[in-house]
C-alpha cells in the first residue's frame, strides 16, 4: 500500500505504556472482536447498564509510564494513522452520498491492556470497536500475531483489519449494533450467534467498500487485495476452530467462515457503495435504513 509521506489522521491516542489494574476481558477474536458482543454473549444483561457501569465505576486503574517505541512500532503506528485518515475521507463522502454525517471514531493504541468505556481488554483480544465510547483499540504487536501465527503477511492485511473495525463504527452510525443488542434477549444463543456472524460479515463487506475508494485513489499496489483476502481466510471460524481444537462447531460460529469472510470483503471491493451489503437479506428485523 502507497502510505508514506501521506496525511495521518489526528484522531490517534497513544496510551502505550499505561497499565490498567483489575479484571481484563479476555475475547477470543482476531479480526475484530466487539466488547459489546463479548458482554451480551455471556449473558450480562442490558448493555446500556453495562456501559453506564464501566464508565462510573471502572473495571481497573490506569497508570502510564514512559513509553519508547521502537523503529519498527513507530512505523507501524504512522502507517494506521494513515489508515485510519483514509477510511475517514472515504466514509465522510460516502456518508454525503447518503445524506448522512459522518463522525470520526479515535483509534487507541496501547500495550497489553486498555481500558475502554466497555471494560477492561488485554491484548490477547485483539484488535476491536467499542460502541460506548466510539474507539477502536489496537496493540500493535497484532501485526506480529497477523504475519506469523495466522500466517497473513503485508501492510495491506491490517489495512483490513483496521478497515473492518472501523466498519462497526460505521455500523453503530447507521444505528445497525443498537438493533442488533436488542435482539440479545429475544433470541436464543444459537440464533444470536446467526445474527453475529451476518453483522461481523457486513463489517468485512465494509472494509471492502473502503478498500475499493482506496484504489480508485491510487493508494492500492499490486498484491494488495490478495493480502486482505489472505487475512479475511485466516480470521474465518472455520479455520480457527480447526486449527485450535481439530473440529469446528457452525452453531458457535460468531465472525463467518473463511469463505464468508472472503466473498463479502471482496463483494464491497467490487461494488464499493452500501447497496450491497445487506448481509442480513430476509431477517426483517434487521436490515440497513432505507438509503436516498
Amino acid at each position: 500500500m502507497r502510505w508514506k509521506d501521506r496525511k495521518k489522521s489526528s484522531n490517534v491516542e497513544d496510551r502505550r505504556g499505561s497499565s490498567v489494574g483489575g479484571k481484563t476481558l479476555v475475547g477470543g477474536g482476531v479480526g475484530g472482536i466487539i466488547i459489546l458482543l463479548i458482554f451480551t454473549f455471556l449473558g450480562g444483561g442490558d448493555f446500556g447498564d453495562f456501559l453506564n457501569s464501566a464508565v462510573s465505576q471502572q473495571t481497573g486503574t490506569e497508570t502510564t509510564a514512559p513509553y519508547q517505541e521502537t523503529e519498527t512500532e513507530k512505523e507501524r503506528a504512522d502507517f494506521v494513522s494513515v489508515v485510519l485518515k483514509d477510511t475517514e475521507e472515504v466514509w465522510i463522502d460516502i456518508f454525503e452520498d447518503y445524506g448522512y454525517q459522518y463522525e470520526e471514531p479515535t483509534l487507541v493504541l496501547f500495550t497489553n491492556s486498555v481500558q475502554s468505556a466497555c471494560g477492561t481488554a488485554g491484548a490477547s483480544t485483539g484488535p476491536f470497536y467499542c460502541p460506548g465510547d466510539a474507539n477502536l483499540y489496537i496493540d500493535l504487536s497484532f501485526y506480529d500475531e497477523l504475519s506469523q501465527q495466522y500466517k497473513a503477511p503485508g501492510d495491506f492485511a491490517m489495512a483490513y483489519v483496521v478497515a473492518h473495525e472501523v466498519g462497526h463504527h460505521v455500523q453503530t452510525q447507521l444505528g445497525l449494533t443498537k438493533e442488533l443488542n436488542t435482539l440479545r434477549n429475544q433470541l436464543s444463543e444459537t440464533e444470536f450467534n446467526k445474527y453475529q456472524v451476518k453483522f461481523e460479515l457486513q463489517a468485512d463487506y465494509l472494509a471492502g467498500v473502503w478498500a475499493n475508494h482506496a484504489q480508485g485513489l491510487g493508494y492500492l499496489e499490486e498484491g494488495d487485495y490478495q493480502e486482505a483476502i489472505n487475512a479475511a481466510a485466516a480470521v474465518g471460524d472455520d479455520r480457527l476452530q480447526q486449527q485450535a481444537q481439530g473440529y469446528v462447531v457452525p452453531d458457535s460460529f460468531t465472525h463467518g467462515t473463511s469463505d464468508q469472510r472472503m466473498y463479502w470483503f471482496d463483494r464491497g471491493f467490487k461494488s464499493g457503495d452500501l447497496e450491497n451489503g445487506d448481509t442480513f437479506k430476509g431477517q426483517r428485523e434487521f436490515k440497513l435504513p432505507e438509503l436516498n
